[in-house]
């Protein structure tokens, strides 16, 4: 995309960013896609500000600081004449915890709540503006991933790890794999995976597993996890067998601490890859993500080299997945980093 001068106007960094995408707008909708990013604001001119299609909704954030009243006006109506026919849902999300600041009362914010639906690669989405959380239940520089999942399931067992809303599962199971386990320690992020299950016609049943991932991870990779540490009793966890799955999908936030341990992708993310390492059988793939910009690419691979050699696995094979076009990265280092590794 071609640098915009520094006294380009909002619409004109909009119709820019629209225009850039068109190639890529074309193929998704050719695929049965209605969910993407149509502005980034972070490398389009505009730090802080998002706009995303997710099927009939144009979900408006701005993270760094509230989007004046004059802007946004000016914003809406450039999308109501470009994308006509999208119903405009903005969330101020400058606050503390990136939760939304902007109240809104009576038809807004029921359209806000509202269940609507979208579409990826033909799997079916349920999504809403506004809830307890803070993603409308679909993350969308994770597409080039679930497409890169798509085309490995048929037939293979899928576990997703921190599954979130059950995304990649769904992907999967839609695309042929022959089981599935979910696994998240948010039964309100299992529910609506659930939701993603019933709106698709899919050929297995998927399995939901409300767990943290660390006694998850333990028990499926035959390591076990004590009801006692140190002296301790452990909160309640799910029973789970051994079992190694075909393709292992780890999807972690940036920093989370329990009981069972401490996720934290800067300082130790092996603490989580060996585990999913040896939850992923011989031949199999294990796909990983780290979604912290300050973390390097190659720095962050050859760690998990590192950790593969010590567990006593070969990684055969690796390869990069990048986000897709709607998430530019004029560096080549996007802060989503996903690799994929044959093991």
């Amino acid at each position: 995309m071609p640098d915009q001068p520094r006294t380009a106007t909002l619409p004109d960094r909009l119709a820019a960013a629209l225009a850039a995408r068109q190639p890529l707008l074309t193929q998704l909708h050719a695929e049965e896609t209605t969910a993407y990013r149509l502005f980034h604001g972070s490398v389009e001119g505009v730090p802080g500000l998002t706009v995303d299609r997710y099927g009939e909704l144009l979900l408006v954030q701005s993270f760094h600081s509230p989007l004046a009243a004059g802007a946004l006006a000016q914003l809406q109506a450039w999308y109501a004449d470009a994308l006509p026919g999208l119903l405009p849902v903005y969330n101020d999300r400058s606050g503390a915890n990136s939760r939304i600041g902007n109240p809104l009362e009576g038809e807004a914010l029921a359209a806000a709540e509202a269940p609507r639906e979208a579409t990826e690669l033909g799997v079916r989405y349920r999504i809403r503006a506004r809830h307890a959380g803070q993603d409308p239940w679909l993350f969308l520089d994770l597409r080039a991933a679930r497409r890169r999942l798509m085309q490995e399931a048929a037939g293979k067992s899928l576990l997703n790890l921190f599954a979130y809303t059950c995304g990649v599962g769904i992907a999967a199971a839609k695309a042929g794999a022959a089981h599935v386990v979910n696994v998240d320690f948010a039964e309100s992020s299992l529910e609506v995976g659930r939701e993603n299950a019933r709106l698709n016609a899919l050929p297995i049943r998927p399995r939901f597993v409300k767990s943290d991932a660390f006694p998850a991870m333990r028990q499926l990779a035959g390591i076990g996890q004590p009801e006692r540490v140190r002296g301790k009793r452990m909160p309640p966890f799910p029973r789970l067998e051994q079992r190694q799955f075909d393709c292992v999908f780890l999807d972690p936030p940036r920093y989370a601490k329990s009981p069972f341990g401490v996720v934290d992708l800067v300082n130790d993310y092996s603490a989580l890859f060996k585990p999913a390492l040896l939850c992923t059988a011989e031949g199999g793939t294990l796909v990983c993500c780290n979604n912290v910009a300050q973390v390097e690419r190659d720095p962050w691979l050859d760690q998990l080299l590192r950790s593969a050699r010590k567990a006593g696995r070969e990684v055969r094979e690796v390869e990069w997945i990048a986000p897709e076009a709607d998430f530019p990265s004029p560096d080549g280092q996007p802060p989503l980093k996903t690799v994929l590794l044959r093991v």
